[in-house]
Parts: C-alpha cells; sequence; structure tokens
C-alpha cells in the first residue's frame, strides 16, 4: 500500500512538474498594453483574463502586460519607448493595445521596422482612421456608424420620443463622434424622435472632472423638466455617464447604452453598488446592476452591454492574436475576431463592418467597427444586430 501511494505520488509530482514545464516553456509571448485601474479599469481586467488563462511571461507564460500613464498626452514618448521596448523580448509575437491612445501609430511604427514579424493589433484608436490603418494589422473600434441609427432606434422600443445628445467641442471635433451625431439627428427624423444638443464642459478643462460632474447633476433635473420623462439622453464622455444615471433614476428619463457600454460603465457609481466581489464576473455584475437598476423603478428604460466593450476588446484581441500566431485564424477575417470576442460574451451577439473611408469611399481592409446587442435591464436583449441599418448613413458626414 505504502509502494502504491509513493507511486502515486511519484506520478502526481511528475504531472504538476511536466505542467510547470511546459508552462515554463510558452513558445510565444503577446504584449498587452492597457491603461490604469483609475483611467480605464475594464481594458485591465480584460488583461489579468488573459494572464489567469495563459500565464505571465515572468512566470513562463505567454502574457507580457504593461499599461501606459494617466496622463498619456502629455507622455508620448514614454509611452512609445515602453511598447517598443517589448519587441526586444525574441519570443514576442504580437502585441495588443487598447485603448490605443494617441501615439500607438507611430509606436507601431517603430516596432514594425525592428521586428516585422510582430503582429500589431489596436483596440479602440484614438487616432485618426487612416493614421492608423496605415501601421496596424488590425483595428477595432466601436461601431460609431451602426450605432448612431441602432441606437436612435433603440430609444424608440423603449419609448423615447426625444433624444437628447449631449457633449463638447473637443469631442465633437473627432471624426467619429462628430459623425455619429450627424447620423443620429438624421435617424431621429427617419425614425419620428425629436433630436436636441445640449453642451456640457469638457472634463480636461479648466473645470476638471468634478466641475463637469456637478454640471450634469444640476442640468439633468432642468432638462426633465424641458424635454419630459419620454426623452432618452446619451453623453459621449464617461464621466459625464455616472451623474447623468444617477439623476435619470432621480427624476426620470430614458438610457440606451454608454459611449463605450458596460455595466460597469456609470451604474456603480450612480446605484451606490459595491462589486469588488463580482469583479471580472460580467453575468454576476449584471444581475446585481440589473436587480438594483428595477429596485429603483427603471425596468425597461435602461440599458447597457452584458459585457463590458473594454474588457471583452482587450481579451478578445489577445486571443485572437493567439490563434492567429498559431494557425487557428487569419487575420483577415471577420468571422475570427468575432468569435475570439464571443469566447468572452457567451449570450450575446455581435456584428460589424469594415470601416469605409469618407473621403474616398474606400473600405478598409484592417479596420472593423463592431457592436453587441443592446441589453435592456428588466427586459433582456434588443435585437439590435439584426437591424438592417439603411446604406445612406454610411455616407453622411459629420457637420462643419
Amino acid at each position: 500500500m505504502k509502494k502504491l501511494v509513493a507511486v502515486v505520488l511519484v506520478l502526481a509530482f511528475l504531472v504538476v512538474g511536466a505542467d510547470v514545464f511546459a508552462q515554463a516553456k510558452a513558445k510565444f509571448h503577446i504584449g498587452v498594453v492597457t491603461g490604469t485601474v483609475s483611467q480605464s479599469e475594464d481594458d485591465l481586467r480584460g488583461a489579468e483574463q488573459l494572464i489567469k488563462e495563459y500565464g505571465s511571461v515572468k512566470d513562463g507564460g505567454m502574457i507580457q502586460h504593461i499599461t501606459y500613464p494617466d496622463d498619456f498626452m502629455s507622455q508620448q514618448e514614454t509611452f512609445i519607448s515602453s511598447v517598443v521596448a517589448l519587441a526586444d523580448d525574441p519570443l514576442m509575437k504580437a502585441i495588443v493595445i487598447n485603448q490605443s491612445i494617441p501615439g500607438t501609430a507611430e509606436a507601431f511604427k517603430r516596432v514594425r521596422a525592428k521586428r516585422p514579424d510582430i503582429l500589431l493589433l489596436s483596440g479602440e484608436p484614438h487616432e485618426d482612421p487612416l493614421v492608423i490603418q496605415g501601421a496596424a494589422d488590425l483595428a477595432l473600434s466601436a461601431d460609431f456608424v451602426s450605432r448612431g441609427y441602432t441606437i436612435i432606434w433603440a430609444a424608440k422600443q423603449l419609448g423615447a420620443k426625444n433624444f437628447v445628445h449631449i457633449s463638447f467641442p473637443r469631442h465633437m471635433s473627432y471624426e467619429s463622434l462628430g459623425r455619429r451625431r450627424a447620423i443620429m439627428e438624421q435617424a431621429c427624423k427617419d425614425l419620428g424622435l425629436n433630436f436636441y444638443f445640449e453642451t456640457a464642459p469638457d472634463p480636461t478643462s479648466d473645470v476638471g472632472v468634478a466641475g463637469a460632474q456637478q454640471f450634469i447633476l444640476e442640468k439633468v433635473p432642468q432638462w426633465i423638466q424641458k424635454y419630459g420623462k419620454n426623452t432618452a439622453f446619451f453623453c459621449t464622455n464617461d464621466a459625464h455617464t455616472e451623474p447623468l444615471l444617477k439623476q435619470l433614476f432621480a427624476y426620470g428619463g430614458i438610457f440606451v447604452e454608454a459611449d463605450l457600454p458596460s455595466p460597469l460603465m456609470g451604474y456603480p457609481g450612480a446605484l451606490g453598488l459595491d462589486l469588488s466581489k463580482e469583479a471580472g464576473d460580467f453575468p454576476a455584475i449584471l444581475k446585481k446592476v440589473e436587480a438594483a437598476v428595477i429596485a429603483k423603478g427603471g425596468a425597461g428604460r435602461f440599458g447597457t452591454w452584458a459585457f463590458s466593450y473594454g474588457y471583452t476588446l482587450t481579451a478578445g484581441l489577445g486571443e485572437f492574436a493567439k490563434r492567429v500566431i498559431e494557425g487557428k485564424a487569419k487575420k483577415d477575417s471577420m468571422k475570427d475576431v468575432f468569435e475570439s470576442l464571443g469566447k468572452y460574451t457567451p449570450g450575446a451577439k455581435w456584428n460589424g463592418a469594415y470601416y469605409v473611408d469618407m473621403g474616398t469611399g474606400v473600405r478598409a481592409k484592417n479596420q472593423i467597427l463592431i457592436y453587441m446587442d443592446t441589453y435592456v435591464f428588466g427586459k433582456g436583449f434588443l435585437p439590435t444586430t439584426q437591424q438592417k441599418v439603411p446604406e445612406k448613413y454610411y455616407t453622411i458626414k459629420m457637420h462643419n
């Protein structure tokens, strides 16, 4: 009997040892670059998920995760250098950046010059489409064209008569956000809603985040009085989302989904929820947020994406990189992209299209605009991804 136990123990040791040895010999590495917890927590949690699955390079695994500075606009060279440094690792075969802040295209160009074999993937690029397309193998962005239409369609399904778009000049100068606003305006005309635009302070201006949020807190009750409770509100800035939701729960109003949707975007703060126990478990997060929304009387009037866009983009692009390197996916296959994203969003459907340049009408081969079904608290999924977006919306230009 003792002999048998000893043999079992030795075998168990050999199996464990073999696992450790196999992990220690990761055949290739994937660099993953995100913001910090304070700047973009969801993006970072996606990187943690990849480490959980495939191990960290320092422990013999596959994933090398680094973060960029919070004040990235003034530290572009630091960011670029840290990305290029990833290419010094001879086993590095892919670099994923989410969100792809300004400087990403330059970082990718320098990596490409040094290591043309490295796969370069960009999540939610902040730079102009043609700039990032010239540097990345693939860029994924939230579909500002289709969502310009589908958000209005969803607002109508939730009973909205009016739609209020809240933003500021800096955001309205971005092609993606400016075009989406123009598409939303046209969709309102076509679907029978009234479109209104309200200006709020830019959180990067002198008033800061606190001042911008205070403005929203004070203005929403006035806007509800002005436009009525059957009004859907949308804001282009993450910092505006929480105070907007807080006041919509208090005074009435409709909210389809955030600019970059997630059950974590605005809802926990607006509802006073502690989700530390549920961190990274989106079905559990959604369930807890949904219960709180229903308790506030918001059933059928508030929505989101069931899974975080930022989290899914980081994890999904990491998974896609792995599959491409292993020969299990093609870097130019939209189906393979959606399958990689779908691994982290069970039950939710994705849709999207290749980006079309407004100036030339040329369809990009390496930038895909993506979106997910809207999840309405207390009701479930709306079939957003099944809606046919009329062709004319793809040619609407932003206002000058």
